[in-house]
């Protein structure tokens, strides 16, 4: 599973889309809305940053 961190910038959903047609599992947090504790817990096996 791929951790896709929203940064309020509408080029993320191009990412999340590009990311699938790869055939990664992806899961979109917003930046204020996911913590340290939260990324561990969650335990992906890539973190991307959008823009913004």
């Amino acid at each position: 599973m791929i951790l896709l961190i929203d940064n309020y910038d509408s080029f993320t959903y191009n990412l999340l889309q590009y990311i699938e047609e790869l055939g990664e599992e992806v899961v979109v947090y917003r930046n204020d809305a996911i913590s340290i504790e939260d990324i561990k817990r969650l335990d992906p096996s890539g973190i991307v940053i959008s823009p913004g």
